[in-house]
């Protein structure tokens, strides 16, 4: 986190809970937000007990697949995908020219979308699964 979130928190955790409440009035106000759970949420999950919360869960990890590429960026694309993997020069050069491929499992979102921008940038096609 950032200073200033952690200056935030740290300021939050000494309010009391008449104060706690009058910021979450402001705040409301200021954004034309609730703070108020809706209503409806629990008329509106689907019947089946908890395989209704596990369809409702956020995912956490990644795959990381190659699509495609430009004819002309591959080399490019083959030293971005040796630099994520830490493959050797045949390894990276076989996952590339077999792609569609997963080139990374399991990693997180922000992981994810920073490898995909770095090989979209030299030419590569990627897509997060």
């Amino acid at each position: 986190m950032s200073t200033k979130t952690d200056e935030i928190l740290e300021s939050l955790k000494t309010l009391s809970l008449l104060e706690a409440s009058e910021l979450v009035k402001q705040i409301e106000e200021a954004f034309g937000v609730s703070a108020a759970a809706p209503s409806g949420v629990m008329m509106a999950a689907p019947a089946g007990g908890g395989a209704g919360a596990e369809a409702v869960e956020e995912q956490t990890e990644f795959d990381v697949v190659l699509e495609s590429f430009e004819a002309a960026a591959k080399i490019k694309v083959l030293k971005a995908v040796r630099e994520a993997t830490s493959l050797g020069l045949g390894e990276a050069k076989a996952l590339v020219e077999a792609a569609p491929k997963v080139i990374k499992e399991g990693v997180s979102k922000a992981d994810g979308e920073a490898l995909k921008k770095a090989i979209e940038a030299v030419g590569g096609k990627v897509t997060l699964k």
